[in-house]
């Protein structure tokens, strides 16, 4: 490149030396005029990545219900009670004197005589109590006392799910340079000017 830079402005100072000889009355033999390519650009498309992939994270609640259970809130009680005898009042009839003969002094007439006296047996009506079940210890068993309550259960537990993010892209368009501008000499005919 340094070599065709050098060659460019040689050639255009010869050029110059030209126009100058024939400004002062000289013949051109050769003529060049400046001869500029532009620069060729050109549209490509790309995908560009926006954002790279990744993992979301869905969690879902977990969902809890109602239900009723029984429970004992008492348990069951052992216990023993005296259960008195049963009795009954019976009468019946005892002779309490079995009677007979007995020696005692009596007045007759105004006569102070000892007799012997005749005595018939003597019965009364006593009462008497009469077991008929004597006493005794019963065993008592007092059930267990149930009530019915509300607890909090867990129908499903929580979830998670993980959802995996692709990445994301985008189309762009970007311009690249084919071929770089450039400068160069063009050799031209002039009529009664530049002439070989």
């Amino acid at each position: 490149m340094p070599g065709k830079t050098a060659c460019f402005t040689i050639a255009g100072l010869t050029v110059l030396g030209t126009i100058s000889q024939t400004a002062a009355g000289g013949r051109a033999v050769e003529c060049y005029e400046p001869v500029r390519s532009p620069a060729v650009y050109d549209t490509v498309y790309e995908d560009v990545m926006i954002s790279p992939p990744g993992q979301q994270v869905d969690y879902i609640a977990p969902i809890f219900g109602t239900r009723e259970r029984v429970v004992m809130t008492v348990p069951a009680q052992v216990t023993y009670q005296i259960v008195p005898a049963v009795t009954r009042t019976v009468y019946r009839t005892v002779r309490v004197d079995g009677g007979g003969y007995s020696w005692e002094w009596r007045v007759i007439h105004g006569r102070k005589v000892l007799c012997k006296v005749w005595h018939k047996a003597r019965y009364e009506r006593v009462a008497e109590t009469v077991v008929i079940q004597p006493e005794r210890t019963r065993r008592v068993v007092i059930p267990a006392q149930y009530d019915s309550i509300a607890e909090e259960v867990l129908v499903r537990p929580e979830q998670r799910r993980v959802i995996d993010v692709p990445a994301s892209y985008q189309t762009v368009a970007r311009r690249v340079l084919v071929r770089e501008g450039s400068s160069s000499w063009r050799r031209v005919h002039i009529p009664r000017h530049c002439q070989d």
